[in-house]
């Protein structure tokens, strides 16, 4: 089965290109398209991507509200990769808290943009770790580091949220560490689990915010 995609930019121009790259491969599919965040919804109870590859910026409903509105509404709600022009836009940190999967720049090559989709289907997160350590310190507090301490995470799990944090895939990790992917996705429920975190991408978010991973 290919991996459905909704393309939700307000620029005709973008969805376009997006479309183009996408369906030029056999593995996906685009099934939809819509210019606004308020359109998001209806769309993804009738078409069920697996993939809502979104603008953060939109006139009347932003990226930011139409990803919590998804999440909160939505039965298995779809993976979203946030689009961007800048990536060190407060938006896209804001996307990412609210619960987005990852974020990609919309000057991101043909090979990237592919990589991306397919990477947040697959449920491994796609970030740009420089953009979120830029953003990280002015987001951290105590109440951050003190559910960081209180997760008490394991020597192997606190070295598999770093790898995480430095934007690693499941199978690259494995790599690092030398042992399973299946391994890897038993450490990374167990960090999700215990940082109360919706999927890894809110995990490496507390891990900046607490001060555990360091900004650069």
């Amino acid at each position: 089965m290919p991996i459905t995609v909704l393309l939700v930019d307000d620029e005709p121009l973008v969805r376009a290109g997006l479309r183009a790259v996408l369906e030029a491969q056999p593995d996906i599919e685009v099934t939809g398209e819509a210019a606004d965040g308020a359109a998001v919804i209806p769309l993804v109870r009738q078409l069920r991507p697996d993939v809502v590859a979104m603008d953060v910026r939109m006139p009347l409903l932003d990226g930011i509200e139409a990803t919590r509105a998804v999440l909160r509404t939505v039965d298995d709600p779809p993976k979203i990769l946030v689009i961007t022009t800048f990536e060190n836009d407060e938006y896209v940190y804001e996307a990412l808290r609210a619960g987005a999967d990852g974020f990609l720049l919309k000057r991101a090559r043909p090979a990237e943009i592919v990589h991306a989709v397919r990477l947040v289907a697959e449920g491994d997160s796609l970030l740009f770790p420089a953009a979120v350590r830029s953003l990280a310190a002015e987001y951290g507090s105590r109440a951050a580091r003190a559910a960081m301490e209180r997760a008490a995470l394991t020597e192997r799990e606190a070295a598999v949220l770093r790898l995480m944090a430095r934007g690693l895939s499941n199978a690259e990790i494995a790599t690092q560490l030398v042992v399973g992917t299946e391994t890897v996705k038993t450490h990374v429920s167990a960090v999700l689990s215990k940082l109360g975190a919706r999927d890894r991408t809110q995990a490496v978010i507390a891990a900046y915010e607490s001060g555990f991973v360091a900004p650069a």
